[in-house]
């Protein structure tokens, strides 16, 4: 048997499916390509038009006129008119109308820093305030008398303000004498077992007598 010649194993041929453009109008591929150079020319505008935008800016800004230094305003002073006398209020303490009472016959027709110097011995217990009725004798000149150490803080506290007051009125500290001082009573609280409270008020005035100095200088210098 003749030799059956092999043939030598080909490949399969495969054929390329190559795509086919698919059918455009000139006439619209033209207008998309204007498009898209105006898209690209717009940015480019816009900054050349920001760029010459501060330059007629700066041309219409008018000058600044130079502006005047502002007049300094005058400042009037108040003058504070002397006044006649001072006065000093305590309303609604918490001590002893009775002491009180007693404390003002002890501190009137007395300059003001006397009567704080009086009063702080009173606190110090040194000086006993003249009392009516049963009370024992004390020593001193006075007959009878007590220690009203918390009445006699809160005078002095009071004493304090009518000096200041004193002083903002322009008046002279050292002719000034305390011609009235009284005490009443002010509204009491009630406290358990219906007892009433202390509150007291209080009122100080103090007034310049320039002739008691001139008169008490002038005897003075007679007796010397």
């Amino acid at each position: 048997m003749a030799e059956e010649t092999k043939k030598p194993a080909t490949k399969k041929e495969t054929k390329k499916i190559v795509a086919k453009p698919l059918p455009v109008d000139k006439e619209k591929a033209k207008e998309i390509e204007e498009q898209m150079k105006q898209i690209k020319q717009a940015p480019e505008e816009k900054k050349e038009s920001q760029e010459k935008e501060p330059a007629k800016v700066e041309e219409k800004v008018p000058e600044k006129k130079e502006e005047k230094p502002a007049e300094k305003k005058e400042v009037k002073k108040v003058e504070i008119k002397k006044k006649e006398e001072a006065i000093a209020n305590g309303i609604s303490l918490p001590i002893s109308k009775k002491h009180s009472m007693y404390l003002c016959s002890f501190i009137k027709n007395k300059k003001i820093d006397d009567a704080i110097k009086d009063l702080e011995q009173v606190v110090k217990m040194k000086r006993a305030v003249p009392f009516k009725g049963e009370i024992p004798h004390r020593k001193g000149n006075i007959e009878r008398g007590r220690y009203p150490v918390k009445a006699a803080g809160h005078f002095i506290n009071l004493l304090k303000g009518l000096k200041g007051n004193v002083l903002t009125n322009q008046m002279e500290l050292e002719e000034t004498r305390i011609y009235l001082a009284s005490a009443s009573w002010a509204n009491r609280p009630m406290r358990r077992g219906g007892v009433a409270a202390k509150r007291t008020n209080i009122i100080l005035k103090a007034k310049e007598f320039p002739e008691k100095v001139q008169t008490k200088k002038a005897n003075k210098e007679e007796k010397k």
